[in-house]
């Protein structure tokens, strides 16, 4: 794989990835503020999300459930509403970047993956 498909994969992961958390606030929050903010979002949670499973991921439940609860501190901090909304967020974002993803999988474009959403 080179540097362009590498960047391609990137984009599209982070797009959807923003989608999905865009959706998630839409949701959850009455602003739910612009899809660059979901796009950047995602990509702070994705490098926390990096960093956490980096140095504790290796922790059987609790680095994944560290990594998660830093995630939704992340959606946290970047919308308003406090930690209940920000998981509603989180969660309708995962149900949001899942259905894209496999609607992108099923007609070839990509495999399951998103920047920005954890666990998919």
């Amino acid at each position: 794989m080179g540097i362009v498909d590498t960047i391609i994969i990137f984009a599209v992961s982070l797009l959807v990835g923003g989608f999905g958390i865009y959706v998630g606030a839409r949701v959850a929050t009455d602003r739910s503020g612009s899809f660059s903010r979901a796009l950047i979002t995602a990509l702070i949670g994705a490098i926390v999300w990096g960093i956490i499973s980096f140095f504790v991921g290796w922790i059987p439940i609790l680095g994944a459930l560290l990594a998660l609860v830093v995630w939704v501190g992340v959606i946290n901090w970047r919308y308003p509403g406090g930690w209940g909304t920000a998981a509603i967020i989180g969660l309708v974002a995962w149900f949001a970047a899942a259905i894209v993803l496999y609607v992108l999988a099923l007609v070839d474009i990509v495999a399951s993956g998103a920047l920005g959403i954890p666990g998919i």
